[in-house]
C-alpha cells in the first residue's frame, strides 16, 4: 500500500465512481480500477459495493478511509512544512459559510493575494458544521463560519463579529408583523437561520412558511420583492436599506451578535500559507474583547 493507492481510493470513495475519479485525478479509468482492485487483493477485503449508481463504501472501506485521510493529510503537511521558504507558496484550500463568504472574504482575499502571489487559493462555501467535518477529513486546511461546539482536534479562533438583524419588504414597520412573515433562508444548519427561527420562537410566534434559497443574493433579491424575512448582518443590508429596498430591524441585545471564527486541525502544523493568513486577519483587533 503506498500514498498513490491511498489518494486513488480517497477520490473513488469521495465520488462514489470510477469515472468521476478518474476525471478527477487525471487517470484513465483502467488504471484506477486496476488500483483499487490491486488495494483489496493486498489488503485482502473488499472496500466497495459495486452496483449500478456506482459504488459505495464498505464497513472495511469506511475503516480505511478514516487512516487514508490522516496518512495523506500527514503527508501533504509534511511535504508543506518542509518546503516552506520565505515567502507562503503551495495551495491554501478555504472553507467558508455562504455569508462570510460574501461579505468578509472578498476584500481579505484579494489583499492576501496581493501579498502573497504563489499561493494557490480555493475558496469553498457549504453550512459550518460541514465545514467542520471536511477540515477533520483533511479536505480544508481552513473554515470560517459559526461553530456552536468545539472539537477536540479542532484549533477556534474568533475572527469577526457581526451585528445581525432582520430584514423585511419597506412597509413593514413592526418587528412582530415582520417575524410573522414567511423566511427566506439557507438550508437547516445555517447558523443564520437557527438564530431567527430562535427569535421567533422567543416572540411566541411559530408555524411560519419558509422558503430556502441557495444565496445571499438571492435572499436579498426575495424580501426587497416582498416575499417575507430575513435575518443577516447588518453591513449585508446597508445599501438595500439606503436605497429604501429593505427595512432593517433591531434584534434585542442578548441576540444582536454573531461570531464567526476560522478553525483548523489541532494536530497540524501550519503551513507559511496559512500562518500569513492567520496573521493577516489581525485578530485581536477584528474581535472586542
Amino acid at each position: 500500500m503506498d500514498s498513490t493507492e491511498l489518494r486513488i481510493f480517497q477520490a473513488v470513495a469521495r465520488e462514489g465512481s470510477i469515472t468521476k475519479a478518474a476525471a478527477r485525478l487525471g487517470y484513465v479509468q483502467s488504471n484506477v480500477t486496476a488500483r483499487i482492485q490491486q488495494l483489496e487483493s493486498e489488503l485482502g477485503t473488499g472496500l466497495f459495493y459495486r452496483h449500478n449508481r456506482g459504488m459505495t463504501l464498505t464497513s472495511s472501506g469506511r475503516m480505511l478511509l478514516d487512516y487514508a485521510d490522516k496518512i495523506v493529510g500527514l503527508l501533504d503537511e509534511a511535504a508543506a512544512a518542509l518546503s516552506r521558504s520565505g515567502e507562503p507558496t503551495g495551495p491554501l484550500l478555504i472553507g467558508s459559510s455562504q455569508t462570510t463568504a460574501a461579505v468578509r472574504l472578498p476584500k481579505l482575499l484579494s489583499k492576501y493575494y496581493e501579498m502573497y502571489p504563489k499561493v494557490e487559493l480555493t475558496l469553498t462555501t457549504d453550512l459550518s458544521d460541514r465545514l467542520a467535518e471536511r477540515v477533520l477529513q483533511y479536505d480544508l486546511d481552513v473554515a470560517f463560519g459559526s461553530f456552536p461546539y468545539n472539537h477536540d482536534d479542532l484549533v477556534s479562533i474568533p475572527v469577526f463579529d457581526e451585528e445581525v438583524v432582520v430584514i423585511s419588504p419597506p412597509g413593514i414597520a413592526d418587528m412582530d408583523e415582520a417575524l410573522a412573515k414567511p423566511s427566506l433562508v439557507y438550508s437547516r444548519g445555517c447558523s443564520y437561520r437557527e438564530m431567527l427561527e430562535g427569535l421567533q420562537r422567543s416572540r411566541g410566534i411559530t408555524h411560519v412558511g419558509t422558503m430556502e434559497f441557495g444565496t445571499l443574493e438571492a435572499i436579498l433579491g426575495g424580501v426587497s420583492a416582498g416575499l417575507g424575512i430575513s435575518l443577516v448582518p447588518r453591513i449585508v443590508a446597508q445599501k438595500q436599506e439606503r436605497e429604501g429596498a429593505v427595512r432593517v430591524h433591531e434584534v434585542p441585545e442578548s441576540m444582536r451578535h454573531m461570531k464567526t471564527e476560522l478553525i483548523y486541525r489541532k494536530n497540524a502544523h501550519p503551513t507559511s500559507a496559512l500562518r500569513a493568513l492567520i496573521d493577516l486577519l489581525d485578530v485581536q483587533e477584528k474581535v472586542p474583547s
